[in-house]
């Protein structure tokens, strides 16, 4: 395992090679494998950008953000404007039906609503509208209409994690309950764990994924 003296230097390595990030301005912090980010960013987008980077990095347990976005004056953007661009980019997205979602905006802070199939339709209204300038966060509330039945999306759920896993996966329990799957057991590394959430997420009618596994 790495030390956390190690772990402190790839996460820094990691945050200078995403080209979303300007690494001076983050401090990094490790204690027994739990990565805090602290500082200021210029834009969310850049902020994101940061979280996924640690997230790629073998060794990190845990991950918690003491960040805020700091917008220039060229960034800064009325709420009225950035939810109108808000409602056209979801407009243009294929994947998500029209209608679907609502849009609203606060001090630069979107919030995401409404009800879609699918967790990537979900998903894609978040990834559309963090792009936009002026964008402080976002808080995604769409809910997921349920489907299935628990034994079918349990079902999906363990045949996608074989299927992609790169490890054995029998130390990996699913548990469904309506609509809402619980992931317990034990992963190699965040990578992994990204991976079999993803595999959670992508059954029709998963409204929530609780993950309770632990990186060894």
């Amino acid at each position: 395992m790495k030390t956390d003296t190690q772990l402190q230097q790839d996460v820094m390595a990691e945050l200078k090679w995403e080209p979303s990030v300007h690494a001076s301005q983050i401090g990094v912090e490790v204690k027994d494998g739990a990565v805090t980010l602290a500082g200021e960013v210029s834009s969310y987008l850049e902020k994101w950008g940061a979280e996924r980077a640690v997230q790629r990095v073998v060794g990190v347990r845990a991950l918690a953000i003491d960040m805020t976005v700091k917008l220039s004056q060229m960034g800064k953007r009325t709420d009225t404007d950035i939810a109108a661009s808000a409602r056209n980019v979801l407009s243009w997205t294929n994947s998500v039906p029209i209608d679907t979602v609502q849009v609203l905006v606060e001090d630069g802070w979107i919030t995401l609503s409404g009800e879609v199939v699918w967790n990537y339709q979900r998903s894609d209204a978040a990834d559309r509208v963090r792009l936009l300038p002026g964008v402080r966060g976002v808080s995604n509330q769409i809910s997921i209409k349920p489907r299935a039945s628990a034994i079918v999306v349990k079902s999906e759920i363990e045949d996608a994690i074989k299927r992609r896993a790169t490890s054995d996966t029998k130390t990996i329990v699913v548990d469904v309950t309506g609509g809402d799957v619980t992931l317990t057991g034990t992963v190699g590394s965040w990578t992994e764990r990204d991976l079999v959430v993803h595999s959670a997420w992508g059954s029709p009618g998963v409204r929530q994924v609780f993950d309770r596994m632990t990186i060894i």
